[in-house]
């Protein structure tokens, strides 16, 4: 959320943010006047309120003086409907002006480019080297069935579409991945693992700006009010909602592993094959509270973890600067790492690291004493350290060999316990 103060007192400015993001300029048009609107009605029940005060210390002088206090009583009274009705109107203006203000996104931080979509993103850098071969790669589909990891047909029986299996190998390369990861963010990088629960309330979910605005995209439990998180950035950055942080505890880098569950509302029939896009899935996440000075440092930083994570594993990936069209709701500068797939031919995300500046903190009300004692807003930030479906393609893509089988990078051989995929017979 932003600071009603900055959308007051910098308007212009808030209006550009919407048109950097091809959002309509009118939020902030509604946010005002309904700012303005609980102002007003506020002064004006202040006002009646104080000439209420100022009859009823009268009526005792007058009752004592021996004068009719009757018309005085009658304007009590009246005073205080009025004030009731107007509290009321009050109300249902402080709702109307929250949910107003909870649908404007982050500005975009001023040097990131300007354009309506992911064609617009700046190319940072690539690392690593292509992987080449003497034999056409197979897609991570053709792959899995010789391997035997996947079953599709009884996840759909199980549960629906977007919701595959993991076998034997398949399931244990996959514990491999998230064990080591944890490993690196806890044991080299200085994060603190946390287990958080996979369902979450409302609060939380507004509070990092899933709701309002992407609901149709998660799962709710109606009956409880919960929701089955979308991400571990979630729980996460919700675990200190609501709290002061010491200053000397910043920078707080706090790491999870969970499964994740989105709906993917409107994705139909696109990258639907094999686990592209899919209902259910692992990931481990990375999450900071930073001093606001430092936030963008600190952001830096949380991109060079994430690719620690894919360089420790010798993938071909590269980094990409999203566009003001591009960025999430609540971000104001997001870097995307993607992992080249040679059998989809093509580039995968995995990573998404963002600065959030105050905007979730202060949805969440997360603050620390600032220098000057008084409690202010945190900067937060969360980045993927990674999400498992798509890195799992590449590592079959882009380490498969000729006879169908796939050398796990060196990093992983300790956890998987072997050094390669074999075909099933």
């Amino acid at each position: 959320m932003l600071d009603i103060k900055r959308i007051r007192e910098n308007a212009d400015e808030v209006r550009e943010g919407l048109k950097r993001r091809w959002m309509d300029t009118a939020l902030v048009d509604n946010v005002l006047e309904l700012d303005a609107k609980r102002r007003t009605l506020i002064t004006e029940v202040d006002a009646l309120k104080a000439r209420r005060n100022e009859v009823s210390r009268s009526i005792g002088i007058r009752i004592k003086a021996g004068e009719d206090v009757t018309a005085a009583k009658d304007e009590i009274r009246s005073l205080g409907d009025e004030i009731t009705a107007k509290d009321g109107a009050i109300r249902e203006t402080e709702e109307a002006f929250r949910t107003a203000m909870l649908r404007i996104p982050n500005v975009p931080n001023k040097d990131i480019a300007t354009g309506p979509d992911s064609s617009c993103n700046r190319d940072v850098r690539h690392v690593g080297t292509e992987p080449t071969f003497d034999f056409e790669p197979l897609d991570h589909i053709a792959l899995g069935e010789k391997l035997g990891i996947f079953d599709f047909p009884r996840g759909v029986k199980l549960t629906g579409t977007g919701f595959p299996i993991l076998l034997g190998q398949g399931a244990k390369l996959q514990r491999a991945l998230i064990q080591y990861m944890l490993d690196l963010h806890t044991q080299k990088q200085g994060y603190t693992e946390m287990l958080p629960p996979f369902v979450v309330n409302t609060a939380s979910m507004v509070g990092t700006g899933q709701l309002p605005k992407m609901a149709e995209d998660m799962y709710h439990c109606e009956v409880d009010d919960f929701w089955l998180i979308p991400t571990a950035e979630v729980p996460v950055t919700n675990y200190y909602r609501d709290e002061i942080l010491p200053a000397e505890k910043l920078p707080i880098k706090l790491t999870a592993y969970t499964p994740c569950f989105r709906r993917e509302a409107g994705s139909a029939g696109k990258d639907t094959r094999g686990i592209l896009r899919v209902h259910q899935f692992d990931k481990v996440e990375m999450v900071k509270f930073v001093e606001p000075s430092t936030s963008y440092d600190e952001l830096e930083k949380l991109v060079k973890d994430a690719e620690d994570v894919l360089t420790g594993l010798g993938l071909y990936f590269r980094v990409l600067e999203l566009c003001s069209g591009d960025i999430s709701f609540s971000a104001a500068k997001c870097y995307d790492l993607e992992l080249w797939a040679p059998g989809q031919k093509g580039w995968l995300e995995v990573s998404s690291c963002s600065n959030f500046e105050s905007f979730q903190a202060r949805r969440a009300n997360i603050r620390y004493r600032g220098p000057d004692g008084k409690p202010a807003f945190v900067h937060t930030l969360n980045g993927s350290g990674v999400a498992l479906p798509r890195l799992m393609i590449a590592i079959l893509e882009q380490c498969q060999q000729a006879d169908g089988s796939v050398l796990l990078p060196e990093a992983i051989r300790p956890y998987f316990g072997g050094d390669r995929l074999v075909p099933v017979k």
